[in-house]
């Protein structure tokens, strides 16, 4: 489960300082079989903020949770408003070198997956291969009453003509493709129905305060099984949703390594965190590695 975030998470234990060593990591990397776990620290560089570095989100926002979404109306007119505005910047982010260095990775056979807690597809847009994602992804819509899967460009079609003329300005986009708005900012905003039973329309996402489905937490646990390290990649490992892959390989007895500017919940499983922004410290790693990167796909 995904519990309602706090604004920030402070160390409460002596954990071992952050490196700029990347050897050890490409060391890993050269080995081969290496399972990736990313956060929302990889996709800054392509314009979404974070939930808790520099600048992160909740300082001034509060996700969205299970309960709220289903528990009124308001609720949901606040989330579809908010969100369909969001994904007008959302849905237009394109992959950075980050993520063009992961799937470089791949294509050269390095990894044994990647699994993200990211929504935002820029994974997959980059060429990366064997993505779970954790969390879901914004792209996708599901009726809560028939389980009805469509896309988010054809909703976004319908909400533009049940709300034309809707033009707030935002004080901000967020990770999950919400915007800042105001209560004010919503009140007139539509909201439609599915459109095959009438259904409440939600995004195919978890939300804070909803359990990942178990046979997607069972993948993402063979491929732990699997890999023969773990290389987390812009998370803090605050939610459990994540630290519990990362426990996982250490109990294992397998390396996990840290690439994240700041201090993380798992840094006391991990042999190393290197402290270097991830888009330089992958395209680094891919010129030690002798792996050429798709400037066609990464921005």
């Amino acid at each position: 489960m995904r519990t309602r975030p706090t604004l920030s998470w402070t160390p409460t234990e002596d954990l071992p300082p952050g490196t700029t060593d990347l050897g050890p990591v490409a060391d890993a990397l050269a080995a081969g079989k290496v399972l990736v776990l990313s956060g929302a620290g990889i996709s800054t560089e392509s314009g979404i903020p974070d939930y808790r570095g520099e600048g992160g989100s909740l300082s001034r926002h509060t996700p969205m949770t299970y309960q709220d979404f289903i528990g009124g109306t308001q609720a949901r007119r606040r989330y579809w408003a908010r969100s369909h505005l969001g994904w007008r910047t959302f849905g237009r982010a394109v992959p950075n070198a980050g993520h063009g260095a992961v799937a470089a990775f791949g294509r050269h056979g390095l990894l044994g997956g990647v699994i993200t807690q990211n929504v935002d597809g820029l994974h997959q847009a980059a060429g990366s291969e064997r993505v779970v994602e954790l969390h879901g992804s914004l792209s996708r819509v599901v009726c809560l009453s028939c389980q009805a899967v469509s896309t988010r460009h054809e909703l976004a079609g319908r909400l533009e003509r049940a709300n034309q003329g809707f033009e707030p300005v935002a004080a901000g986009i967020n990770p999950d493709g919400d915007a800042d708005l105001t209560d004010e900012q919503v009140v007139d905003f539509q909201v439609v129905p599915c459109t095959a039973c009438g259904g409440v329309l939600k995004p195919d996402v978890v939300f804070f305060g909803e359990s990942v489905p178990p046979q997607r937490v069972e993948h993402c646990r063979a491929l732990v099984r699997e890999a023969s390290s773990v290389l987390v990649l812009g998370s803090s490992l605050t939610v459990m949703s994540g630290l519990r892959f990362v426990r996982q390989a250490a109990e294992a007895g397998k390396p996990v390594f840290i690439i994240n500017r700041d201090p993380t919940r798992g840094d006391r499983h991990a042999v190393s965190r290197v402290a270097l922004p991830l888009g330089t410290a992958l395209t680094s790693l891919a010129g030690r590695l002798d792996v050429p990167l798709d400037a066609r796909r990464a921005s």
